[in-house]
């Protein structure tokens, strides 16, 4: 059974699943589908064509499928899909996509989206991602898995971050971030590995094949598409093959200085 506050408007047309709380002066709108035992606290907005799944909980002062802060925009039939098991906390502003974006903003499963945190038109976060209170996100940015964005970091619109990669705090980041790598600073650049997450999450072999690669990449002054094409042909570590294919499919460019 759900529990809706007296005060929440819900408009006709919202779908509701089962066990979902909405708390008091919370506004859903007629497009919103809002999966089971999913918690919106009050004073939350969602709004547009927004689907949410399982398991979720939206904080007070969300606003959730407004629509995109693009001039471009002219009313058209646009999308916002946040998965399960999110965390949404305090006035984070989460926009859907734009026609020229595909239409869709997607978020994926297990993320922490700290206050304040903002996500533009058509980006994409994959599953298990941390962005800490006042990261903000730039239309078409694209997250893997498992990134960690540190607080009052803007992201430059069209960058790619690839998985379990961290971008330190009060940084700004405007090039594309290979997985696995840390970077940091005004202007953000790669630091070295994100060693403390890889720590965490993948075997010991793998991390060892991955800091022989970050050096002869980035490190060495190799030529760098060249040398991510001869390590991708050479190496037998699945990570090293995604690192690489991430240099190689950059369109933004990776951020480093050569020693």
């Amino acid at each position: 059974m759900s529990l809706i506050h007296p005060s929440a408007i819900i408009e006709e047309g919202a779908v509701l699943g089962e066990n979902v709380s909405v708390g008091p002066f919370a506004y859903i709108g007629a497009q919103v589908k809002v999966g089971d035992n999913t918690n919106i606290a009050s004073h939350a907005v969602l709004e547009g064509h927004t689907t949410i799944g399982k398991n979720n909980r939206i904080f007070s002062h969300s606003a959730i499928g407004t629509i995109p802060q693009d001039l471009k925009y002219e009313g058209e039939d646009v999308e916002l899909i946040i998965g399960d098991n999110n965390t949404i906390r305090e006035f984070t502003l989460l926009n859907p996509g734009t026609k020229g974006g595909g239409s869709v903003t997607k978020i994926g499963n297990g993320n922490l989206l700290m206050g304040y945190v903002h996500l533009g038109h058509d980006v994409i976060i994959g599953d298990n991602c941390i962005l800490a209170n006042g990261a903000t996100l730039a239309g078409h940015v694209e997250l893997g898995n498992h990134v960690v964005i540190g607080g009052l970091t803007p992201i430059h619109q069209f960058v790619h971050i690839g998985d379990y990669a961290m971008i330190g705090g009060a940084s700004a980041l405007a090039q594309d971030i290979p997985p696995y790598c840390l970077a940091e600073g005004n202007r953000a650049t790669l630091r070295g590995l994100n060693l403390t997450g890889l720590r965490r999450n993948i075997e010991r072999e793998e991390i060892n094949a991955l800091k022989i690669a970050y050096r002869e990449l980035f490190e060495q002054g190799n030529p760098l598409q060249e040398m991510a094409q001869t390590l991708f042909e050479t190496t037998t570590s699945d990570k090293v093959k995604a690192l690489c294919t991430f240099i190689k499919t950059s369109k933004r460019g990776i951020p480093f200085s050569r020693k």
